[in-house]
């Protein structure tokens, strides 16, 4: 129960829960919290009546008398280290610098601030901008803005390719550079390895082996299970069906418990929604879901081939397997769902609106897998 960490919203809900009615041995029971946390949270987020500010808590109050300090702190050790540090910043990034803040601050506060000529600061604004620089300038804020629009989840080669698209001529080193200069990076989390089934696997037919190639959609699909964690309900089951030939998540379905309803659902979403042909191959892992009798037939009445993995041998199912980490390191690593259904919309917006119709995927020459759906049902 110590090691767990809660976010500052779960704090401040439990608190909201409590001030609404619920008591706190209710709020510990339910949410897996310490009677003792949850009134050090009360304390902590409830108004200080003695702190002389409308609505601040004593953490709030704490917290800025910490910050004061460090403030304070902080300006000592500038005024020693200023000399030096001096010698290491330029005139161009002084000037950069007052130009952000002088919407905040006089030019003339900040230069006597900085110990800094406002002649120098005047002379270098009037300097004509290299050609370098002002490309350097546009790369870097459409960088920011694409790595703000993709959450924080594309890196270096991703942002690249959108910058091609976007018709930029820039190298994959140059946007390197510019976002280790900057700080840019992606997001990346590991993601969670529930325990391994020691039950004894019976084989079944291999029918993918390997063989990840499709000349069109609906031809080969791949199907998994993953792990998603809720504060009040506790493990909750994903089950995805992913297409080879678009890497499209064509179907899922999200259930507090890991039966053959969940993964029979999923492919039964997947298959109301793209209508597939005669030879269709499903592939799955063998669990036992996956290997039940109930699911067995509900494909034979769909026609759909069905095909295992080895035991032991996961490279049948690695795109989807990859999917799952994918979701896991940019988005459920990242978060703390407070139960089943604030989970269920976050995959579905993941899922829907990023994974299928934003991101742009590597492995697709840098495009959506909705795109490519759309591409290749053109050419039909």
């Amino acid at each position: 129960m110590s090691n767990k960490r809660y976010n500052e919203d779960f704090k401040r809900t439990i608190v909201d829960l409590y001030n609404s009615g619920s008591s706190v041995k209710d709020l510990s029971s339910e949410y897996g919290v310490t009677e003792v946390t949850i009134y050090k949270w009360i304390k902590d987020f409830s108004p200080n009546q003695q702190s002389g500010s409308e609505g601040a808590t004593s953490k709030d109050v704490e917290e800025m008398q910490k910050e004061m300090a460090r403030l304070k702190e902080e300006n000592e050790i500038l005024k020693k280290g200023y000399d030096h540090i001096r010698q290491k910043v330029d005139n161009t990034e002084l000037t950069e610098f007052i130009k952000e803040q002088k919407d905040e601050h006089t030019i003339k506060a900040i230069c006597d601030a900085l110990d800094f000529p406002r002649s120098t600061y005047y002379e270098t604004i009037n300097r004509v901008e290299s050609n370098r620089d002002k490309e350097n300038r546009e790369l870097l804020d459409q960088i920011t803005q694409i790595h703000k629009n993709s959450k924080k989840r594309y890196g270096a080669p991703k942002i690249h390719a959108v910058l091609i698209n976007k018709g930029y001529k820039v190298s994959l080193k140059r946007v390197q550079r510019l976002m280790r200069k900057e700080g840019i990076k992606s997001i990346v989390r590991k993601k969670y390895r529930p325990y391994p089934n020691r039950e004894k696997v019976v084989e079944r037919e291999n029918l993918l082996k390997q063989d990840f190639s499709t000349t069109f959609v609906n031809q080969k699909w791949v199907t998994d299970i993953t792990y998603i964690d809720t504060v009040k309900d506790g493990w909750c089951y994903l089950a995805s069906v992913m297409d080879l030939h678009t890497h499209k998540i064509v179907g899922y379905s999200f259930s507090k418990t890991m039966t053959t309803d969940l993964v029979i659902k999923a492919v039964k979403n997947a298959y109301d929604t793209q209508k597939p042909g005669n030879g269709l191959i499903l592939h799955s892992d063998l669990g036992t879901q996956y290997t039940s009798d109930d699911f067995k037939r509900f494909l034979r009445y769909k026609g759909i081939k069905q095909s295992f993995s080895r035991k032991g041998c996961p490279y049948d199912n690695a795109h989807i397997e990859s999917f799952h980490a994918t979701l896991k390191k940019e988005e459920v690593n990242h978060v703390k769902y407070l139960d089943f259904k604030s989970a269920e919309i976050a995959l579905f917006r993941f899922i829907e609106s990023w994974y299928n119709r934003t991101r742009i995927h590597g492995s697709l020459e840098f495009l959506t897998p909705q795109h490519v759906e759309d591409l290749a049902k053109q050419s039909a």
